[in-house]
């Protein structure tokens, strides 16, 4: 992964960028080292029916190398969410699934069940698991903790 080679990803929206939405490219942004390319485009909300919504997000989903998904949003349209997951796994693209933000509740275990990797809030766990499941790079990083003794 480089700036020239950018990990293409997709993250799950209902058509508008929520609060975690954005909260996810926050977590992106300020990763140092960490090329991407955002595919979802949520203000591109088709006019007609459910099918073209479907369509425009296969469309949208069709060149990602990984999916993000937002299990907060699963609440709002179980169906689209859904459905979103579902070409995510029939078109063999990973899924990395973030758990809901600061609630404490449980992810669904439907959702548990289409992701490949379920991580917390966290940009570390996150930049990570996209990662490995994106481009399979071992990310095995170190944690260093100074201290002094007296």
């Amino acid at each position: 992964m480089s700036q020239a080679n950018p990990i293409r990803l997709f993250i799950t929206h209902l058509w508008e960028a929520g609060d975690d939405y954005l909260r996810v490219f926050e977590y992106l942004e300020s990763s140092r080292n960490f090329f991407y390319k955002n595919l979802s485009a949520p203000e591109r909300r088709p006019e007609g029916d459910r099918e073209a919504q479907k369509q425009e997000l296969r469309a949208q989903i069709a060149p990602a190398e990984a999916v993000v998904a937002l299990s907060s949003l699963f609440e709002r349209d179980q169906d689209l969410i859904t459905f979103q997951l579902l070409y995510a796994r029939t078109s063999q693209k990973p899924v990395v699934l973030l758990k809901p933000f600061g609630s404490g509740k449980g992810v669904p275990k439907v959702l548990q069940d289409l992701a490949d990797e379920v991580v917390e809030w966290d940009e570390r766990a996150l930049i990570d698991a996209i990662r490995r499941q994106a481009r399979h790079e071992d990310t095995t990083r170190w944690d260093t903790i100074e201290f002094k003794l007296d």
